[in-house]
């Protein structure tokens, strides 16, 4: 039943719906190429990551921990089998040794606090598809349904058939979106964490260590 007064309104917002349509079909499609290129990327990322072994990463901070000079500790990070950036926060710490303490203690923090948005920042396209994917896919379920209930109502099956066609499919590939995103995330996430903490651990090390050589 239809509030009298409101056809007008009901009308526009009937027209809104079927217009979202064709713009959220669009969406999941690019969502679909993204996510795609998402998975293809982790697994070339996951086979050619080579993180720092546990033992070599011990040998690395007793290293840095026994070192007699900034020089010599840049020497064993350059040495060292970590990442790039990584090697470069931990040389920018030592290369700033004559500066204060306290300041130096805020640089590191600096430096890795720039490397922890930057990280962030890769997985944020995975996060809008772990996010978006299902809801444009819901959105593509519930549009066609209007007009296919029309269409029940007034014995066109043939409409209703391919409402619910639109609607299976684009459900599906919401969710297959918003799956793979997921899976993505989650996998980056723990490796970025993992290296974080990593170069957080030899940070400490490096501070205490030029802290000594003072």
């Amino acid at each position: 039943m239809i509030i009298q007064g409101t056809e007008t309104l009901t009308s526009l917002i009937h027209i809104i719906s079927e217009s979202l349509l064709t713009p959220v079909v669009i969406i999941l499609v690019i969502f679909v190429v993204l996510a795609i290129l998402c998975l293809g990327g982790i697994i070339n990322e996951y086979f050619s990551r080579k993180p720092i072994k546990s033992q070599d990463f011990e040998k690395l901070v007793r290293d840095i921990s026994f070192s007699k000079s900034p020089a010599e500790i840049e020497e064993k990070v350059n040495g060292s089998s970590l990442f790039d950036w990584q090697k470069d926060v931990l040389v920018k710490i030592a290369n700033n040794h004559d500066i204060g303490i306290n300041a130096r203690k805020a640089l590191a923090g600096e430096l890795i606090s720039n490397e922890e948005t930057r990280l962030i920042k890769s997985t944020n396209k995975t996060d809008i598809l772990v996010r978006l994917g299902p809801i444009l896919g819901l959105l593509g379920t519930l549009i066609p349904l209007g007009p296919g209930l029309a269409a029940l109502g007034s014995g066109d099956i043939t409409t209703l058939a391919e409402s619910l066609t639109i609607a299976f499919d684009t459900t599906v590939t919401g969710l297959a979106v918003g799956g793979i995103g997921y899976l993505v995330s989650k996998f980056r996430k723990q490796w970025y964490e993992s290296d974080l903490i990593n170069v957080e651990t030899l940070a400490e090390v490096e501070l205490e260590s030029i802290n000594n050589q003072k």
